[in-house]
């Protein structure tokens, strides 16, 4: 998983959330995208590792937001 796209699904899932005014959608791709990204990390350069791991604990953060405001 390249940086790259993890910054376009962190950028819609917060386009889901917010503008959409979808939290489940954005939830759902959030969570399909990190754990995506979980599974080729082993494939990335050390620069594009430490990007795509940044871009993952937003993510993951969004994800825990999103999940504790639907409370």
């Amino acid at each position: 998983t390249h940086p790259l796209r993890l910054g376009l699904a962190l950028n819609f899932s917060v386009f889901y959330s917010d503008i959409m005014n979808s939290p489940d959608r954005a939830i759902q791709l959030a969570k399909q995208s990190f754990d995506d990204a979980i599974e080729d990390l082993d494939a990335l350069s050390e620069d594009n590792y430490r990007d795509a791991t940044l871009i993952m604990q937003m993510l993951r953060d969004n994800v825990t937001l999103w999940l504790s405001s639907a409370e």
